[in-house]
């Protein structure tokens, strides 16, 4: 069984990601608000104990992501997103059930990934690699990632190999993965962005149960459901002025 994603947690390759993931949950948490000054790039190597060229990669992903922007000479700052709330219907009371959903999950799957780590079989891990390779495909097509995206996490329930994981996630069916939308539906640079995030997020918990570090993949679906948990926070702040 082989993954390119897999290759690219290695060298250089991971330490962009981890400096690039630090930095986007950092921004996604609110840590760093719109308009902000990111730390310099000597303030970030000396941080993260990486080079120039790592942090500048790091950077780069996160331009990509519209996260944030260069300006010559004066530094890394954050950007608004793109308006997503003018012209679409988003229902309050919805955002909010799905962030009991997430929270609910978060202590379970958080688990589930640990053990699936440790108690994984080979067939069940290239099912996990099958199911992000399915949403991978879904993105390219443009299509919803929903029915794979909760393929994926039964797939890591039951590599748990206790049966209640994955019943606990079938029992739920699609109510699982959240209904409302953090982003338009319409194909965007927002849209775009917010599915390679779902998708980074996604790899650095099936890489962590290939290479069955337990540690590494509870902290992963932490990142992964917390920042979900966050995104859906601030959407359902920005509900609350948008209607005030």
């Amino acid at each position: 069984m082989t993954m390119q994603g897999k290759d690219r947690s290695r060298g250089s390759g991971s330490l962009v990601a981890q400096v690039g993931e630090s930095l986007r949950q950092a921004i996604l948490s609110g840590q760093y608000a719109a308009g902000d000054k990111l730390p310099s790039e000597h303030e970030l190597t000396e941080t993260h104990s990486v080079s120039r060229t790592v942090v500048r990669e790091a950077v780069a992903a996160l331009r990509s992501d519209g996260l944030v922007e260069v300006r010559q000479g004066a530094g890394i700052f954050v950007i608004s997103p793109e308006p997503a709330l003018s012209g679409r219907k988003v229902d309050k009371a919805r955002v909010a059930s799905d962030l009991e959903v997430l929270e609910i999950r978060t202590p379970v799957e958080i688990e589930a990934a640990g053990l699936a780590a440790l108690r994984r079989s080979p067939a069940q891990e290239e099912s996990i690699f099958e199911c992000h390779r399915k949403i991978l495909r879904c993105i390219e097509s443009d299509q919803s990632i929903r029915e794979a995206d909760l393929e994926l996490h039964v797939a890591i329930a039951e590599a748990t190999n206790n049966p209640l994981f994955k019943h606990f996630l079938a029992s739920q069916g699609m109510t699982i993965i959240p209904q409302s939308r953090v982003v338009p539906e319409s194909r965007t640079a927002e849209q775009t962005a917010y599915r390679k995030l779902i998708h980074r997020e996604h790899e650095a918990i099936i890489v962590a149960i290939s290479d069955r570090d337990d540690q590494a993949a509870r902290n992963a679906m932490r990142d992964h459901l917390v920042g979900s948990q966050a995104r859906y926070r601030n959407l359902l702040k920005d509900l609350r002025s948008f209607s005030s």
